[in-house]
């Protein structure tokens, strides 16, 4: 008989006990418990999350595969703890998540007590309810206690966070060696990068040019970054008050939304500001000149595109091969060429000295090199081969819907008695804002899973589908790609992001005189096949859409081989 072992704490607290300060600790108890009952742990059955919140249920990578472990059919019988509090200090979510791992036929032992976990009985549900509530109740009374040690320091200028360039970070240590606290102290070196930023700026600079300008001169950007000083950097620094004396502590709260923790912005009036004169760095005077250039609005808006709403064909989807930064729009009149480019965002925003790539594409050529690339690509091979692969996965994924549908049919049935659970407590009058939130939350889900299951119920039979069918229709899908390119950017965006597996590469290369692009990309067609195969998604594909020259304008296109 098998057995599997989670393991969890998260961040070191005075308070609790040792088992919960050790995973280590945790996982030889469990072992030794699991041995005196005779049950076999071995090595991939033991799921461990060291330093991760019991409010935390989603960015868990122990507890997910520990999950995931359940399908179609879990490879142990038992499942060890040291406590409840181990698998989540939120209630609804750690009740959700032992009655899944109870569903899958896994029975769930606690070693501190020796007991197991039941919920076969009324009674059994109201003392997981009762005990889910102490933790939860813990964890509030733990984040109350940090909150008020951190309020502590940050009034007393020690450091809250971590390092912050410009500063050094001290240890204040007792007579026994105990850390008691820390405090930044001002670093000559890189407080002389932060004045010549802010010099730079105030003398009438640009950002960007800043940025070139200080991995020009070799200078060792924040946190030692080999990609050297990006704009964003130089911002960040013109922006923090930390440099004109000022401590800025309680801006964003932590909360936890849908089962993971989120972070939002206070209100202003919230915010805590402690004067500290002995880590200014910046003079009154160049800070205001600063502060009143950075307030100032722009000669020229700046359009500012999500992935989503960007205008040009391969923005986010394509990146420089040499130093991996992406490939981005430049122009009009860059470098006194008309028109829109393609080029190598590093090299345009932080110099030569971090990446030589100077190349550039011009921009509408290069689309429809690439859309008439791809479509080359999709020969009646490259056809048979797609939907043959995606009949095998229908007839394959049968059992696995199966078994989807049932765990469907299970979790809405779960959401439907928490929903009515809720209602009756704002009926009680519990007017508790979280409860209205849970509600959507829930509802939300509730809908989601609608979807899915409708979904699986429109999969028809395998024996009724039409290999013929499925030829023609992805064949007029990519039929007229290049005029979907005029007619429609976004539309083609979001068909490139469903071939593409991971963004293009775009490698810089010289033949004699001629200088051209190499680019690369691996993605799959399955996704464009009719609605049916949606759900198998695949990247079996080699989509490669071959090399060419970038600049009409300076030498003529060339084509080299395609990739193999």
């Amino acid at each position: 008989m098998n057995a599997a072992i989670y393991a969890r704490k998260s961040t070191e607290q005075t308070g609790v006990s040792d088992e919960e300060k050790s995973v280590t600790r945790q996982i030889a108890h469990a072992q030794l418990y699991a041995a005196k009952k005779g049950w076999t742990v071995p090595d991939e059955l033991i799921f461990v999350d060291d330093g991760i919140s019991g409010a935390e249920f989603v960015k868990r990578p122990g507890f997910i595969r520990l999950m995931n472990a359940l399908k179609p059919r879990p490879a142990f019988q038992f499942l060890v703890m040291s406590e409840e509090s181990r698998l989540g200090r939120e209630q609804i979510e750690t009740a959700y998540a032992l009655k899944q791992i109870m569903d899958a036929g896994v029975r769930v032992f606690f070693y501190l007590e020796d007991r197991e976990r039941t919920l076969d009985s009324a009674l059994d549900k109201m003392m997981l309810s009762l005990t889910g509530f102490a933790s939860e109740m813990e964890r509030e009374r733990a984040k109350q206690r940090t909150y008020d040690a951190m309020l502590r320091k940050a009034k007393a200028g020690h450091v809250t966070g971590g390092k912050v360039f410009g500063y050094d970070n001290h240890e204040v240590l007792s007579a026994e060696g105990r850390r008691l606290h820390v405090l930044r102290v001002v670093n000559p070196a890189e407080a002389a990068i932060v004045r010549q930023i802010y010099d730079l700026y105030a003398g009438g600079l640009g950002i960007g040019r800043i940025a070139k300008l200080l991995n020009a001169e070799g200078i060792l950007a924040a946190r030692q970054s080999p990609r050297g000083w990006a704009p964003s950097a130089v911002r960040e620094i013109l922006h923090r008050p930390l440099y004109k004396g000022e401590i800025v502590w309680n801006q964003h709260q932590k909360i936890v939304r849908g089962g993971t923790k989120k972070r939002r912005e206070r209100d202003e009036k919230e915010w805590i500001r402690i004067d500290a004169p002995d880590l200014r760095i910046i003079t009154p005077e160049l800070a205001a000149t600063v502060t009143a250039r950075l307030s100032k609005p722009k000669d020229k808006a700046r359009a500012m595109y999500r992935d989503g709403e960007s205008k040009y064909l391969l923005t986010g989807m394509a990146r420089c091969a040499h130093c991996g930064g992406p490939m981005q729009i430049v122009g009009q009149d860059y470098h006194r060429r008309k028109g829109r480019f393609y080029g190598c965002s590093y090299y345009k925003n932080r110099g030569s000295s971090i990446c030589k790539n100077s190349f550039l594409v011009e921009q509408t050529v290069l689309d429809q090199i690439l859309l008439k690339s791809l479509q080359e690509a999709l020969t009646e091979d490259m056809i048979k081969v797609a939907v043959e692969k995606a009949l095998d996965k229908h007839r394959a994924g049968q059992g696995a819907k199966l078994d989807r549908r049932t765990s469907i049919e299970r979790e809405l049935s779960l959401i439907q008695a928490k929903q009515n659970h809720l209602v009756d407590r704002v009926a009680a009058g519990d007017k508790n804002r979280m409860i209205v939130d849970r509600l959507n939350e829930e509802e939300t889900r509730r809908e989601e899973l609608i979807r899915e299951l409708e979904q699986l119920e429109r999969v028809g039979d395998v024996g009724l589908l039409d290999e013929a069918r499925f030829k023609r229709e992805l064949k007029t899908r990519l039929a007229n790609m290049g005029g979907l390119l005029e007619r429609h950017v976004s539309s083609a965006r979001r068909l490139l992001k469903t071939l593409l597996e991971k963004p293009l590469r775009f490698e810089a290369v010289q033949d004699g005189n001629r200088r051209g692009y190499r680019i690369l990309g691996t993605g799959s067609y399955l996704p464009l096949l009719p609605d049916q195969h949606t759900p198998l998604n695949s990247a079996e594909e080699v989509l490669l859409p071959g090399t060419w020259c970038p600049q009409r304008d300076l030498n003529p296109c060339y084509c080299l081989e395609r990739g193999s």
